[in-house]
């Protein structure tokens, strides 16, 4: 069987709308009917369509290793990205309960343990194709830091190259959905309450003060409650805002605070973990009288708050989100993950963000859509700020590592972009032309005799297999595609069979060259030992009804005609189109004729 390889780049379909419902990503949990029904009553609250919708498949814990990121959660969102052309036109991605808070790793400044979704927040930098270190924080570059507040922008991929990431979490299903309706419906109502430790040479302090200070500056001076003293904060009317030090302030004695949040109201504290579980526990929190409660984000989403920042891990008190930076933007107009991430240091670090990107009560003005979504880069067809990106981080790379020249890089982009939308005719000319000025590009090679073989230029492919032959002989890939060539097109067996066993060799089983194998053998008249082959490999590769089909056709030559039928139904089950082919047809005869 000839394997392919797919690389995923997209086409950009330019939006209706701009900062709604469009420009949002809702990712779910199929292994968690939370995750499914959270993420369901949001789309359905906000409009979210069903092509802004996915269900990833991961752990229903907590916690998750690099690896199970990196395959079960990272790699499905950046899939569907590509192939939808969405890296500019998603703004925002939207986890819900049950997808994973944390990454497993080493602690401290420098360790690799991080929160998915500041993880996830620089999915955009890696699809560019831009290395990110695992190893600490990495500076936020849509963080405001010590810059004046006329300096933020409403965000979008023109300026910076990541993903604004939060989450739909709480201790249970129906304070989640609380959240996500009080999200929809967001009131400017109610006051900040900012409560110092009554530590001004802190920094914590010295941000809160800076806070009520830039928000009287804003005209909004009689909307704040600043406590300074020692002495916790207590309040009675409504609250839009609430900052502290949690449970870093022994003045706070208990874990839930009686405030009345108004709808739309953020929370955040100092509190180093205050994210590290949404799940409540049956168990009495037992603590000596003079040690303070443990801060839980979930403990303000069931006073009613709308948005919270938390920590999944200790940020240090540098990495936290800065109270001064967002309560102005909120008031001034920014959405709540936007305010959130305008006053956040880090990402690949302990950060999450729980609550609707899309709550925004004082917004005056959302970006048009063409602000977002760009159209297209004509150097790359890919979307019009990604692209260039993509093109300038892979051509650094191949021109630093191997010489090649950024133009032959800028072409195999552009095929991949062009293969996405199904454009095989250009696909096949900007890898030609990439390969004519560049003998030692392999993977496009591969590509462009992949597609010559969709396209019945079967002698075009064979000879760029035998190219690719003499420059890399013990490549399985080439060798399997090549074998699988000369038998199936030219019914050179003799000379494809040792190609095969070698290629069968090298790559260790391979289901698919394991097919390839066992279908010459077929071909030259060895059923026994093509059956033993082309079953490891439908055992290898259950989804693939190729390699089924292959099974079945072997095992009804050799009589087998119950393993046949099992087979050929398992083929047509996964692709029922297959029913059309002639060979089909034939076996279903042959199948029926044996006693």
């Amino acid at each position: 069987m000839i394997v392919r390889i797919l690389i995923l780049l997209g086409l950009c379909v330019p939006p209706l709308c701009a900062q709604t419902a469009d420009n949002v990503l809702v990712v779910m949990n199929q292994a968690s009917r939370d995750s499914l029904q959270a993420g369901l009553h949001y789309a359905e609250k906000r409009g979210i369509s069903k092509s802004n919708i996915i269900a990833i498949r991961t752990t229903e814990g907590e916690t998750v290793s690099r690896e199970d990121f990196d395959r079960q959660v990272a790699t499905p969102i950046a899939t569907y990205l590509t192939r939808q052309g969405a890296q500019d036109r998603i703004l925002y991605i939207v986890l819900t309960r049950g997808i994973p808070l944390r990454i497993e790793g080493s602690e401290g400044r420098t360790g690799t343990a991080a929160g998915v979704d500041s993880e996830l927040a620089l999915l955009y930098r890696r699809l560019t194709g831009e290395q990110v270190r695992a190893e600490g924080p990495v500076p936020n570059p849509y963080f405001l830091g010590d810059a004046p507040l006329e300096e933020a922008k409403q965000f979008r991929h023109a300026e910076h190259d990541i993903y604004l990431v939060s989450r739909l979490d709480g201790y249970n299903l129906e304070e989640i959905k609380g959240l996500i309706d009080r999200g929809a419906t967001p009131s400017r109502e109610g006051k900040i309450l900012l409560d110092a430790k009554g530590t001004p040479e802190q920094k914590g302090d010295a941000w809160l003060k800076a806070a009520a200070e830039r928000l009287a500056a804003l005209g909004m001076g009689d909307r704040v409650v600043l406590e300074e003293t020692a002495e916790a904060l207590t309040f009675t009317g409504k609250t839009l805002g609430y900052y502290s030090w949690g449970s870093n302030d022994p003045a706070v004695r208990r874990r839930r605070l009686d405030f009345d949040f108004a709808p739309g109201a953020l929370a955040g504290t100092f509190a180093g973990a205050d994210g590290r579980t949404f799940a409540e526990s049956d168990r009495p929190w037992s603590l000596a009288e003079a040690e303070p409660p443990p801060t839980l984000a979930a403990d303000f989403i069931r006073g009613g708050v709308t948005g919270v920042g938390a920590h999944v891990a200790e940020p240090f008190l540098e990495g936290t989100v800065r109270p001064d930076i967002l309560f102005p933007a909120y008031v001034s107009g920014f959405n709540l993950v936007e305010s959130y991430y305008l006053a956040t240091p880090y990402l690949g670090w302990q950060t999450v963000i729980v609550g609707d990107p899309l709550s925004a009560p004082f917004r005056t003005r959302t970006l048009a859509a063409a602000e977002i979504d760009r159209g297209l880069d004509p150097q790359t067809e890919l979307p019009a700020d990604f692209g260039p990106r993509r093109l300038k981080t892979l051509s650094a790379r191949a021109y630093s590592s191997q010489g090649i020249h950024p133009e032959t890089t800028r072409l195999t982009i552009l095929a991949d972009a062009r293969m996405q939308r199904q454009d095989r005719a250009g696909a096949i000319q900007a890898l030609e032309e990439a390969v004519g000025r560049d003998e030692r590009l392999a993977a496009p090679r591969l590509l462009l005799a992949g597609l010559y073989e969709a396209a019945g230029e079967h002698d075009k492919a064979i000879a760029l297999y035998r190219r690719l032959l003499e420059l890399a002989p013990d490549n399985a890939l080439v060798l399997n595609n090549l074998a699988f060539a000369l038998a199936v097109r030219k019914n050179n067996l003799e000379e494809a069979l040792p190609m095969a066993e070698k290629a069968y060799a090298l790559s260790k089983q391979n289901p698919s060259v394991a097919d390839t194998l066992g279908w010459i053998h077929h071909l030259m008249g060895q059923n026994d030992r093509a059956v033993e082959l082309l079953e490891e490999a439908v055992r290898g590769q259950s989804r693939n009804a190729e390699l089924h089909l292959h099974f079945a056709i072997v095992s009804a030559e050799t009589g087998d005609t119950l393993a046949a039928e099992v087979a050929l139904g398992r083929a047509l089950e996964i692709d029922p189109k297959m029913e059309e082919r002639e060979e089909v047809q034939k076996l279903r005869l042959k199948i029926r004729q044996k006693p």
